[in-house]
């Protein structure tokens, strides 16, 4: 079992920049992959970038350029540095851990944080 707590949302203008941040209550070396989602009103929740714990990087077309995640394993915290941001930026962002244990899976959500971008 993990806790993952989000900060670092907010309201920006287009074209500002918010770094969110996931701060877990145990260490985060030991899942597999450590990943940002996003769900904006009356839409599903979809990844928005991932980090494999050999530090491999995964991002959604739409934000390859602008956003960049990284992880800290000795602060067991991953970051969203989100750049560049549009009003299609907006949406509740979910931390999330995955491990795989044996044949199980496990998967972990924070609560979420908002963000808001204005044009």
């Amino acid at each position: 079992q993990v806790q993952l707590v989000e900060s670092g949302g907010g309201l920006v203008q287009a074209g500002g920049s918010l770094r969110l941040s996931c701060v877990a209550s145990r260490s985060i070396s030991s899942f597999n992959r450590m990943g940002w989602y996003r769900q904006a009103p009356g839409k599903q929740r979809e990844l928005v970038a991932e980090v494999t714990s050999g530090d491999t990087t995964n991002y959604t077309d739409s934000v390859k350029g602008r956003f960049t995640i990284s992880r800290d394993n000795a602060l067991n915290t991953v970051y969203l540095q989100m750049n560049n941001l549009k009003p299609e930026d907006t949406a509740v962002y979910y931390c999330n851990a995955f491990a795989i244990i044996g044949v199980a899976a496990f998967r972990y959500w924070g609560q979420g944080t908002q963000v808001t971008v204005s044009s």
